[in-house]
């Protein structure tokens, strides 16, 4: 299950859930955060997470920040006031999603 098209499909909101929750982020440490979070589950590659993070910058939602590290610059990311509007839009979506798949797969099940 690690990199099912469901999560996919959720890429772009589990990345602005983690920057409203930790301020601003650099693209490593999200998908650090991520493997963490879900106990190893989920590998987030660079390769989707990338295309997600400018997809994001280019709509407005993100914000993104030039930091030296060490010898090399460094790509902080962050959440726009419209990317902070749309995160709690897009996380209602997801739980109402995820209620309703509940509902469908388990619908015995109390929530």
């Amino acid at each position: 299950m690690k990199n099912s098209q469901l999560y996919k499909g959720s890429l772009t909101t589990i990345i602005m859930r983690l920057l409203e929750e930790n301020g601003r982020m650099y693209g490593y440490e999200i998908t650090q955060k991520v493997k963490q979070l879900t106990d190893g589950e989920l590998n987030v590659t660079e390769g989707a997470l990338y295309p997600a993070l400018h997809k994001l910058e280019a709509e407005g939602f993100l914000d993104v920040e030039m930091e030296k590290a060490g010898n090399r610059l460094r790509k902080y990311y962050k959440l726009t006031e419209s990317g902070e509007k749309e995160t709690v839009n897009r996380l209602a979506e997801l739980e109402a999603f995820i209620r309703n798949m509940q509902a469908l797969v388990k619908p015995n099940l109390e929530i």
